[in-house]
């Protein structure tokens, strides 16, 4: 009698829903349990066939499965168990988990069917298929808006590089660009100050000879100051595409001679700058400003890298074509190996050693150029000097 009680009062608590029918499909009870999920009362089911649970097809089939299980013993839930949809008072349906049980019972035999509502289940996995459905549509979203960013970014990277490894060869300049700046900064102030020092020293005594000396030190150093600062602005200037050619008629002679006479003032010792200029005109239609920084840049270097009793062949040439301008020099040249990178922006050979520079110069030279409709070529090998050839066609 108490194994009854207790396990009359398991049924009736217990969270799933317990139902037992005759062996002709009629509902002899339902746990709380089971009524709460269908949405009825004791009185409403008690008696009537378990179809009544049932939605289409499941309703019409339900007794002809009965049936024949009685007859051939196939099972399809019986004992085993599965997922079906329940019909509740309401009209609504249902998931649940159905495992059904035959159990021989004072010589007859009845089924339990053991009842897990998946409502929540079910919803939850719907409401997780439907996040899932667009989290992916955001994911494709973005994956598209990546996507466009990336082809973006290669093309941008296309544009300055071709490779990976010439991505590499760039890194390698800016870490050159950084202990050139750090280095061409450094030495003329460190230079500046030590000349004020001594200036201060020799004006004590007076010593005019060598205020004049260190003087002219601290000009010196300030000018290699107000030339690194001339390229970073020309070079800033070029990058936001504030320089324009300013294209006007003058003479390439007179222009040259300027030049040579401004630029024998700083050559070194025995340094002599030779000037022809080939062509029956001189006249050329050009911006002489940008041409004169792109000259006065070449013959410059030209001087710091050659050496002592040396000459430098400053040529222009003029024909029915073309207006060339060629600077020669017969100093430390460009090793064959980095040649690929004269142009670059703050490249410098490795060979340069302690000869000060930007490594600005030669790019700014080939974007002028190339301002003016021109081209600039090269030929180079170390140890044996280097010409540059600016080539400009004829309007």
């Amino acid at each position: 009698m108490e194994e009854g009680k207790l396990l009359h009062a398991i049924i009736n608590t217990a969270i799933d829903g317990i139902i037992t029918i005759d062996y002709r499909g009629i509902i002899e009870s339902m746990n709380p349990a089971a009524l709460k999920i269908f949405g009825y009362n004791e009185a409403e089911v008690h008696g009537r066939n378990i179809s009544v649970l049932m939605p289409e097809p499941d309703k019409s089939a339900h007794n002809g499965y009965l049936e024949r299980h009685q007859r051939t013993g196939e099972r399809r839930i019986i004992g085993i168990g599965r997922e079906v949809r329940g019909l509740r008072k309401d009209g609504s349906t249902f998931p649940f988990r159905l495992a059904v049980s035959e159990v021989e019972y004072e010589n007859r035999k009845i089924y339990t069917g053991f009842i897990h509502d998946l409502s929540k289940e079910k919803d939850a996995e719907r409401s997780l298929k439907e996040y899932t459905e667009v989290l992916e549509e955001r994911i494709k979203e973005r994956t598209a808006i990546l996507q466009t960013l990336v082809n973006e970014l290669e093309k941008a990277k296309e544009d300055v590089s071709v490779s990976l490894e010439k991505e590499k060869e760039l890194n390698q300049l800016k870490t050159r660009f950084v202990s050139m700046a750090s280095h061409e900064f450094r030495t003329p102030l460190s230079s500046v100050q030590l000349s004020a020092s001594l200036i201060e020293k020799y004006a004590e005594k007076p010593d005019q000879k060598n205020i004049i000396k260190h003087t002219g030190k601290i000009k010196n150093s300030v000018g290699q100051l107000t030339g690194i600062l001339n390229d970073f602005l020309s070079l800033e200037k070029l990058e936001a595409g504030k320089t324009r050619a300013e294209l006007q008629d003058f003479d390439a002679v007179k222009f040259s001679e300027d030049i040579i006479e401004e630029m024998q003032m700083i050559t070194k010792q025995n340094q002599v700058i030779v000037y022809q200029h080939t062509g029956m005109s001189s006249s050329i239609h050009l911006d002489p400003a940008l041409l004169k920084n792109s000259v006065i840049n070449l013959i410059s270097n030209a001087i710091k890298y050659s050496g002592e009793n040396t000459f430098i062949e400053f040529n222009t040439e003029l024909n029915d074509t073309e207006f060339t301008i060629t600077v020669k020099d017969n100093g430390i040249g460009i090793p064959q190996e980095e040649q690929k990178n004269l142009f670059e922006p703050f490249f410098r050979a490795h060979n340069t050693g302690n000869i000060p520079g930007t490594g600005l110069g030669l790019n700014i030279v080939k974007r002028y150029v190339e301002l003016m409709g021109g081209k600039v070529t090269f030929k180079s090998a170390q140890d044996k000097g280097t010409t540059i050839t600016l080539n400009f066609p004829r309007k």
